[in-house]
This record gives C-alpha cells, sequence and structure tokens, in this order.
C-alpha cells in the first residue's frame, strides 16, 4: 500500500472537505480510479438498465464472476489482466448466445442450466488458475472484491475506448431492441431480427462486466450493473429519464464509495455495494410510500403502463 494512502487511512478526513479531495486527487492513482470509476458508472447504468429491463440479471452475473478465471488465466501467462477479464466475459458471453433460443428470442428451459453451469466451472477455473501461478498474489482480494490501487493510464484508456464502442452500438441499437424487449413476437413478426439483437447484447454485456468487474471485483458487479438501474426502474419506466437517474445514481455511488475507501482499510467494493443498496432501498421505499397516497397510486400505475405506451411507439417507427 502506497505510503500516502496509509497516512490517510490513518488520518482520516479532516474537516474541510475542499481540502480532503485536494488531498486525494494529488494522488495520481486516485485521480485514475475517479476516472475509470467514472467510466464504469456511466456504461454501466446505460447497459444494466436495458439488461434489468430484459430480467437477465443472472446473465450479467454469471459474466462478470467469469472475469475473475479470466483475469486469473491472464497473471498466470504473464500478460495483462485487463485482457483477461474482457476475454474472460466475452468468452463466456458467447457460450450464453449458443443456447437455443424461441424464434422471438425468449430463453428456453436449457438457459438457466447452461448459465450455472458456466458460473461452477469458472469459479473453479480460478482457482486453478490461481494455485498454478504459484507466485504470491496479494491481489487475489481485488480481483474478487475490487480495488482501487494500481489503475494505470493505460487501464484507463482501454476503458474509456471499450466504453465508447459499447455505447455507440446501444445508442445504434437503442430503440429496436427495446422493442425486442418489450414484446419480442410482435418484433420478430415485424421483422426485427430478435435472435441476432440478443447475441450482440450477450457480447455488450460481457464487455460491460468485465469493465465493472475491475473496479468492484467479480462478484460485486451487481453493485453498479444492477443497483442503480433497479433504482432508476423503481421510479420511472420512462426511458430517457429512467436511463438518466440510472446514470446518476452511478457516479453518486462510485464517487462516494472511492472517497470513503481512500480513508478506510476496507475495499472499494464494499462501499459501493452499501451505497448502491441504500439508493435502492431509497427508490422502493419512495414507490412504496407514493402508492399509498390516492394521488401517488394512480401516478404509480401509470407509470407501470409506460412500457405499454412504449412498444406501441417502437411499433409505429
Amino acid at each position: 500500500m502506497p505510503a500516502a494512502l496509509s497516512l490517510a487511512t490513518l488520518a482520516g478526513p479532516g474537516p474541510n472537505p475542499i481540502d480532503d479531495l485536494r488531498q486525494m486527487l494529488a494522488l495520481h492513482f486516485m485521480v485514475n480510479a475517479f476516472r475509470a470509476g467514472t467510466i464504469v458508472a456511466v456504461l454501466a447504468a446505460v447497459v444494466g438498465w436495458t439488461m434489468v429491463l430484459r430480467r437477465q440479471s443472472f446473465v450479467g452475473h454469471t459474466l462478470a464472476v467469469v472475469s475473475f478465471p479470466g483475469a486469473a488465466a491472464a497473471i498466470w501467462l504473464g500478460v495483462s489482466a485487463t485482457a483477461g477479464y474482457f476475454a474472460g466475459s466475452v468468452a463466456a458471453a458467447l457460450v450464453i448466445a449458443l443456447v437455443p433460443r424461441s424464434p422471438a428470442g425468449r430463453p428456453g428451459s436449457q438457459e438457466s442450466a447452461v448459465i450455472g453451469t458456466v458460473q461452477a466451472f469458472a469459479l473453479a477455473c480460478g482457482a486453478l488458475f490461481i494455485s498454478l501461478y504459484g507466485g504470491f498474489l496479494d491481489g487475489i482480494t481485488g480481483l474478487l472484491f475490487g480495488s482501487f490501487l494500481g489503475v494505470s493510464d493505460d487501464q484507463v484508456l482501454v476503458l474509456g475506448v471499450v466504453a465508447l464502442v459499447v455505447l455507440a452500438v446501444m445508442g445504434a441499437l437503442g430503440r429496436p431492441l427495446r422493442f425486442a424487449t418489450v414484446d419480442g413476437d410482435v418484433a420478430a413478426a415485424r421483422g426485427v431480427p430478435v435472435r441476432l439483437l440478443s447475441v450482440v447484447f450477450l457480447v455488450l454485456l460481457g464487455c460491460t462486466a468485465a469493465e465493472v468487474s475491475q473496479i468492484t471485483g467479480a462478484l460485486l458487479v451487481f453493485a453498479l450493473l444492477v443497483m442503480p438501474a433497479a433504482a432508476a426502474q423503481q421510479l420511472t419506466a420512462r426511458p430517457i429519464l429512467g436511463l438518466g437517474l440510472a446514470v446518476g445514481f452511478g457516479l453518486f455511488v462510485v464517487w462516494a464509495a472511492l472517497s470513503f475507501a481512500f480513508y478506510s482499510p476496507w475495499p472499494v467494493g464494499f462501499f459501493v455495494t452499501t451505497f448502491g443498496f441504500a439508493l435502492y432501498l431509497g427508490a422502493a421505499g419512495f414507490r412504496w410510500a407514493a402508492a399509498r397516497w390516492p394521488r401517488g397510486a394512480r401516478e404509480v400505475d401509470r407509470s407501470s403502463q409506460a412500457r405499454s405506451g412504449e412498444l406501441g411507439a417502437a411499433v409505429g417507427a
């Protein structure tokens, strides 16, 4: 652990938040941590919002778990762990994409079994690669639970380039992907390539899970990939507003987690998960309270019908 971080952890935050912020940003590794965290938060919110809407959270978790053996294998082979994260997640996404589906793109009964099998085998392979490495691997906790130490300039660049590509593809496929998500049967009948969209989205989800794993660790990806998006969907079903809320929630979670972790010996993944969980509980509590008021109940009911309106807009396009 760097000496500056050790001193900050022992001293704790001071009475002046501005001075604390300057102290953090005076360290290059913290600047890189905020850069990488911001990139990952935005990407995870956008892709995670669609993932939650498509009810593929279990798939997202599995792709994140598979990033762990990918990174461990890369370390064992002496190559970049970042490359291992992406290779593992994307390979798993392609394997899951091979599972037969209905013409409308809905998963068949075999998908859950395949996902569970891939996840269990991946964790076992991760343990094997760590054992084969033979050296002293003090970063295994970071691989599993996240760390903001050692984020390099090259790593930030890779994360930024991948995020731009994924977001560009998501923007290009946004309307047909929402149409296929809301009603795959109607979309398929209107000539939308539902199966191809499903495969492309799985690959995009794999890239996103690999990016998030490098901040939260492989086991805590849900903290950024699911919680901000799920909290946003508790408050609104409108796509633009929901995406904006999800991005805002994700940025808050990452920035607050990095700030707290800087003055704590605990991993950043713990703070990311804690703040994300608090946001989701707050959003769910707000929705519950609003539904108890007569006017609020009508608003919640109209919000729950927004997806039908979105389908109508997509069909009319």
